[in-house]
């Protein structure tokens, strides 16, 4: 066969497309020898507050609220004016109503413990429930489950504050007695519970 000759224009168009091809195929391969090599060290390593991070401790989560009656010192006093605050500003004059031998008040309710009690739990389920978190019905379940039922528990006819102010002209303040401690028997002798085993048989 004779040797195909080909036009000088068309060996230079054939020698460009290779000498593309041969520049593509080597910045292919040095795109994989980056990607197989070990990642670069980041350079936010160790920055706080930056959780899911490789070497980022994750941030502490807030200390979950206890019931005031297990706190104690400053925390205690701490916790107890944030609750006067919220019991005097907002509590009571929208939901406190009259002052009646139906419904006592007292206005050193501070003293009283398990009113204390009964209130910071109520607080605490309005902070919870005002959250956006819990939605636009979150207050109707405030209302429906925790406010009226701790009211009424508060200021009941036989309630912790029934001995208390009854008449906004004359405060009064007064703890009821509480039950005292039991009395445990002490526990039989060994004779005498074989006295009454054998009395019972």
């Amino acid at each position: 066969m004779d040797p195909i000759r080909l036009p000088e224009s068309d060996l230079e168009s054939i020698e460009a497309s290779v000498r593309k091809l041969l520049d593509q195929s080597a910045q292919q391969a040095r795109q994989l020898d980056s990607l197989a090599a070990a990642p670069a060290p980041m350079p936010f390593a160790g920055f706080p507050g930056m959780p899911g991070l490789p070497g980022v401790p994750a941030p502490a989560l807030p200390p979950e609220p206890k019931p005031i009656l297990e706190l104690d010192g400053n925390e205690r006093e701490n916790e107890l004016d944030a609750l006067t605050d919220w019991v005097e500003d907002f509590l009571m004059p929208v939901y406190g109503a009259e002052i009646t031998t139906a419904a006592p008040w007292c206005e050193q309710w501070q003293a009283h413990l398990d009113v204390v009690a009964w209130l910071h739990a109520l607080w605490m389920a309005y902070q919870q429930h005002k959250d956006p978190e819990a939605g636009p019905s979150g207050m109707f379940v405030w209302h429906r489950d925790f406010l009226t039922h701790a009211m009424a528990a508060v200021r009941a006819v036989g309630g912790p504050l029934s001995a208390c102010q009854t008449d906004p002209e004359r405060p009064a303040h007064r703890l009821l007695r509480g039950p005292s401690r039991s009395t445990r028997p002490a526990p039989a002798e060994n004779g005498d519970s074989d006295d009454a085993s054998e009395a019972a048989s």
